[in-house]
């Protein structure tokens, strides 16, 4: 059977799908598998806009101009379901459980991705949701697969990850109680030492997620699927799309408009990105093969282990963090953005006193400058605040940026092979496993500029002249500041003489 022909009239529940890996998952669904039955998308009602004028707004975004066109009649298979993954029930009214009594397969991709959250707010999304989700698919009598999407960082300690569960940091009862039980104040007090020292709130409550899985795993047909670090898309629906500034993609912006100057991590780790389309072709396949496979295991009688997925491609197609600054610093420059403040660069230390250096030399300062003379033009001063911000960002990536995970991912490559010749095209990715990363990240800026700054994904002719004036200044403020230097030690050497 083919894949687009598998999903033929499934009625398919999705939470997180205005987050990135929801949205493009649901845009695939809809374009690949074009005679599903329907989506159903779990939306947040936020002030002054309802969850039916939010799918619009998603509906009519670039991401989903090629179904548009190709396929105008699928936004009436998408329909919006009110509801919170913070809340009991995910504050899903009796009415539109009703309407979920026929799903099939549920993508759980809902999580919050920020790895300063309070303990509190991350318990209560990322793995009370997860249980509220859970105890409302036990009574979707039609379902099939339930597929809980976690990640590769889900076990932090852990150098060489295997696709199984590992045993449990914390009780995720005990956890989900506490949350419920004392405020932020006093729970990011116990954080460091009750999440046994996890590198942030998010790996850890994730941690505790897939422990709820697992827990259920003879009641439910549910798999973990692990992405990495998800970036933007290789090839489909355009190549580069992306919608945040999470990983790479946000540290070649921020050093693309001159505010990243220095980075403390070590520049031969191995880092794992995944493209965003080939985690959504996985996720499709792996439901495929995950089904199928049940049937089997149902009609043998044999035990059903939990089926674990780590969607990672670093012994697939390896690249360092400093070989992403090096292509992210040429290609900017070749394609610089418009709101470009000074001249791409900075570099990578893992001496931490030096970084701290130009931290407070290269970004603080300049952030000084920038600010009082916005202040003198009475334009809101913006910079200082956001250099506090990627400091804060920073120190919370601190030890992804300095450790090398190896993710075994067998599983996650079979899904290649299970895939019809006539689809490959279509569902395949190992085709793309001799990526090149120049063109990669080269889409990867156009794409930056396009769908996150706005901008035209080529460079106007004052931006590239504004870049020009910025090699002078770079190379003149270089030179008065190395001449001050050598005079100070001149005079330093004449007084010791």
């Amino acid at each position: 059977m083919s894949i687009a022909e598998f999903y033929k009239d499934q009625e398919i529940f999705v939470t997180g799908a205005t987050g990135f890996v929801g949205k493009a998952l649901v845009e695939k669904l809809l374009r690949s598998c074009p005679k599903l039955g329907r989506i159903y998308v779990l939306m947040r009602p936020k002030k002054g806009v309802n969850i039916e004028d939010r799918l619009q707004q998603q509906w009519e975004t670039k991401l989903y101009d090629r179904l548009r066109q190709e396929q105008p009649d699928s936004r009436s298979k998408l329909v919006a379901i009110a509801g919170d993954v913070e809340q009991l029930g995910l504050g899903i009214s009796p009415e539109d459980l009703e309407r979920l009594k026929n799903v099939t397969i549920v993508y759980h991709s809902a999580a919050s991705v920020r790895f300063d959250d309070h303990l509190r707010s991350a318990i209560l999304m990322n793995t009370r949701g997860t249980h509220e989700l859970v105890k409302l698919a036990l009574g979707w009598r039609k379902l099939k697969a339930f597929v809980h999407v976690s990640t590769t960082y889900s076990n932090p300690s852990v150098l060489e990850v295997e696709e199984r569960v590992y045993p449990p940091i914390a009780d995720w009862r005990t956890t989900i109680k506490l949350a419920e039980t004392y405020d932020e104040e006093t729970l990011d007090i116990f954080n460091l030492k009750y999440g046994n020292f996890q590198p942030n709130t998010y790996t850890f409550t994730k941690s505790l997620a897939e422990q709820v899985v697992n827990e259920y795993r003879d009641r439910l047909p549910v798999f973990i699927f692990r992405p990495s670090i998800v970036v933007s898309t290789i090839e489909e629906p355009v190549p580069g799309w992306a919608d945040n500034f999470n990983g790479p993609t946000g540290l070649l912006v921020a050093c693309g408009v001159g505010i990243l100057r220095s980075q403390n991590c070590d520049p031969h780790v191995v880092a794992d990105f995944v493209p965003a389309d080939i985690v959504t072709r996985t996720l499709i396949t792996s439901v495929f093969k995950f089904i199928k496979e049940s049937e089997v295991k149902i009609k043998e009688k044999t035990d059903n282990d939990l089926y674990v997925v780590n969607c990672a491609t670093a012994n697939i197609s390896p690249i360092t963090m400093g070989e992403v600054i090096e292509i992210g610093k040429t290609y900017i420059r070749e394609n610089p953005f418009e709101k470009t403040l000074w001249l791409p660069g900075g570099s990578i230390t893992m001496c931490p006193v030096l970084h701290f250096i130009r931290f407070i030399t290269q970004h603080l300062l300049m952030a000084a400058v920038v600010d009082t003379l916005l202040r003198l033009y009475n334009e809101k001063p913006f910079l200082m605040k956001l250099q506090r911000r990627i400091f804060a960002a920073f120190s919370a990536l601190q030890v992804f940026a300095m450790t090398e995970w190896h993710f075994k991912n067998d599983n996650f490559k079979a899904l290649h092979k299970i895939v019809p010749m006539n689809e490959v095209p279509t569902f395949g990715f190992m085709q793309h496993a001799d990526i090149n990363y120049v063109d990669f990240f080269q889409h990867g800026i156009r794409g930056a500029k396009e769908f996150l700054l706005k901008e035209s994904p080529e460079s106007s002719s004052a931006a590239r002249f504004r870049m020009k004036i910025f090699y002078v200044l770079d190379y003149l403020f270089r030179a008065i500041a190395y001449s001050f230097i050598l005079r100070l030690i001149y005079k330093f050497l004449v007084s010791l003489w």
